[in-house]
């Protein structure tokens, strides 16, 4: 363990704290109707989303009313999902021709599966499999949709503890269309400019055939990165463009990206305990959930830190010095990110499992049917 290692997790924590509670006061103006400096140019837009889609905005749904409105919208979402994968071959931005055979009827159904419940699992290798098409408007999508379904029902669990007489909860069409337009939206749009300059792809060409150092043929992806990053991270979904996810320098180029991105992970979970906090008219209350949080996050990362500073007992015995241990030798480096050493691993590690983030997983396609319905009894159970 090194002080600047220390320092990095103590600033991030900070920044953390430091925006909780006006991002979560902004979040709980949004959901209760209230207006917020986006209205004037995206109020007209709500309105007209309502408008095309017979949505009464002072709806007051029943619980049951609410829970089947997300069940179905994610069934629908799911079903949408496993026939574009299926029909990728006929569809455009497909520069690779991949087609349905390298998304098979088992993968696709496993792969839709994970995104409506915001899993993400991916047992297959984005970058071999996946048209650009495929990534933006069947996988891309979800990344949207299932993380406004969740903060969604976060925002309804919340009204359920807010009003005293509970006849309903709020409209999950509103709560979704609110959740993309104020909160996610506007992030991912900054976030996805400040990926392109961090060096994150976005375009749609075809993969670009070359040589390496050592004259191996090698096949360089694209695609829009940088976009599908943003709303990955952010919406703590996890699902990447390419097999390594955020291990693969065009996901997370550098430093500042890898310490923006596990920002992002953290924004809208610790935000949303002081909308708690701000709707139950209480910010004690939202400050002490967020303090129930930040203890496992901190005792996590201080015993991950630790530990895998520490470094394995043979290598230590052999003399080998590690990235970021200073002069202590036999830092365990396997596994690690050593572009941006152990303490930023360990950092991106124990924030991603904290927020529930997913992570690519690869795993024989035997399994995969039977492995897509283990999130769908997650959601429906």
């Amino acid at each position: 363990m090194t002080p600047i290692g220390i320092l990095q997790i103590v600033v991030f924590f900070g920044l953390i704290v430091l925006v909780a509670k006006p991002f979560g006061a902004y979040m709980a103006r949004v959901f209760e109707g209230e207006r917020t400096w986006l209205d004037p140019v995206l109020k007209p837009i709500e309105r007209l989303l309502y408008k095309l889609f017979g949505v009464k905005e002072d709806e007051d749904m029943k619980w049951t009313t609410y829970g089947f409105a997300m069940l179905m919208f994610s069934v629908v979402g799911g079903l949408l999902t496993f026939a574009l994968l299926r029909l990728q071959g006929r569809l455009p931005f497909n520069p690779q021709h991949f087609t349905g055979d390298n998304m098979t009827p088992d993968l696709s159904f496993n792969t839709a599966m994970s995104f409506i419940t915001n899993t993400n699992w991916q047992s297959y290798t984005p970058e071999q499999v996946v048209s650009y098409f495929s990534n933006m408007v069947a996988l891309a999508a979800h990344n949207w949709m299932s993380a406004a379904t969740g903060i969604a029902v976060a925002i309804a669990v919340v009204r359920g503890f807010a009003r005293h007489t509970v006849n309903g909860i709020g409209s999950f069409w509103v709560d979704v269309t609110r959740s993309i337009l104020y909160v996610l939206m506007p992030i991912c749009l900054v976030y996805a400019i400040f990926l392109v300059w961090q060096g994150v792809p976005q375009n749609f060409h075809p993969y670009v055939a070359t040589k390496g150092l050592e004259g191996a043929a090698q096949s360089i992806p694209g695609g829009a990165v940088a976009s599908q990053e943003a709303i990955k991270m952010l919406g703590t979904n996890g699902g990447g463009i390419f097999n390594a996810n955020s291990a693969h320098p065009y996901e997370n180029p550098t430093p500042l990206c890898n310490f923006v991105q596990m920002l992002s992970i953290f924004l809208i979970p610790g935000a949303l305990c002081l909308t708690f906090g701000k709707m139950v008219r209480s910010y004690r209350q939202g400050w002490a959930i967020f303090a129930a949080m930040s203890v496992l996050f901190v005792g996590g990362v201080a015993t991950c830190y630790y530990f895998e500073a520490k470094g394995n007992p043979t290598v230590t015995h052999l003399g080998v010095m590690a990235q970021d241990t200073g002069a202590q030798p036999g830092g365990n480096m396997e596994g690690k990110e050593t572009r941006f050493g152990i303490s930023a691993s360990t950092l991106f590690t124990t924030v991603t499992t904290d927020a529930s983030c997913g992570a690519v997983n690869n795993m024989h396609d035997s399994l995969t049917p039977v492995a897509g319905f283990v999130p769908l009894f997650n959601l429906y159970c």
